[in-house]
């Protein structure tokens, strides 16, 4: 699933190992193999395990064991394990460590959001933004599959969204709603979702065709009140609430019965906490 190719790990590789391990190298290490394990300090959903186990084997290493990604790991247990002589497995050490940490920590955020909300609302899905770090949004939308979110948006390309400042492009309200079927009629196989910001515009909006409203930074007796409109006059919609929502008020947004949540938070997540152990063969 969204596995990240030989070529992205050879990068991330040569960022941190450009030429060579210049301190193991003074250290004239030993040819003799030694076990690399990977250990968490706590409870999470394991992340990219496929990907820290194959920079493994890149530099040289034998892939002892591995817990597979999507799976719970305990605390004290072990998320990966390399064998391999001094060098290699110095070179892969804080490689694979690293990756593992920022991935299982969005994974293991994502899961918890995914099982608060849907502890109150079965039907809610958990989407994340496209507002990942710069660079990392591969990596990034693999951890955060594995913990059961979804993406709202990958990129322009794929979806219609119409926010505010799509709107202002037309000279008045007017002009923008008389525009909507043929924008409609044009999407055929995408969903028009239309960004609101108050109630009423929301209402408006369903009443003129959007497929999905998104209403941003609202509170949750406007949402609640939306989704009891959207049930009586347009059931086929769907309503989003975005905006300012993460592991904390998750609970509180999915109780208004929303379809769905946007957020930004799995990305700040910040990473697990792992160590490492090392045994001389």
């Amino acid at each position: 699933m969204n596995r990240l190719s030989d070529h992205e790990l050879w990068d991330y590789i040569r960022e941190d190992l450009p030429y060579f391990d210049l301190t193991t190298h003074l250290l004239a290490p030993s040819q003799e193999n030694a076990v690399l394990s990977i250990i968490t300090r706590n409870r999470i959903l394991a992340a990219c395990t496929e990907e820290a186990a194959r920079i493994g084997e890149l530099l040289g290493c034998e892939v002892r064991s591995k817990s597979a990604s999507g799976t719970v790991v305990e605390k004290g247990g072990v998320l990966l394990e390399l064998q391999g002589d001094d060098k290699s497995l110095h070179q892969a050490w804080r490689l694979c460590q690293i990756l593992l940490e920022y991935a299982c920590g969005m994974a293991t955020y994502a899961d918890a959001m995914v099982t608060s909300a849907r502890a109150v609302n079965p039907d809610c899905e958990i989407l994340v933004t496209r507002k990942s770090f710069p660079f990392t949004k591969r990596f990034s939308i693999r951890a955060l599959l594995i913990g059961g979110i979804l993406p709202h948006r990958l990129g322009l390309s794929e979806s219609v969204l119409i926010f505010p400042n799509h709107r202002a492009l037309y000279p008045d309200e007017a002009a923008f709603e008389a525009a909507l079927p043929q924008i409609k009629k044009r999407c055929v196989e995408k969903k028009l979702v239309i960004e609101s910001e108050t109630l009423e515009d929301a209402k408006r909006m369903l009443d003129l065709g959007a497929d999905v409203i998104q209403i941003d930074k609202s509170v949750p007796e406007t949402l609640r009140a939306l989704v009891a409109y959207k049930r009586e006059h347009h059931p086929q919609a769907a309503i989003i609430a975005a905006g300012g929502i993460n592991r904390g008020n998750v609970v509180e947004y999915a109780q208004t019965g929303v379809d769905a949540i946007v957020t930004s938070s799995p990305y700040q997540a910040g990473m697990t906490d792992l160590t490492s152990s090392w045994k001389r063969l």
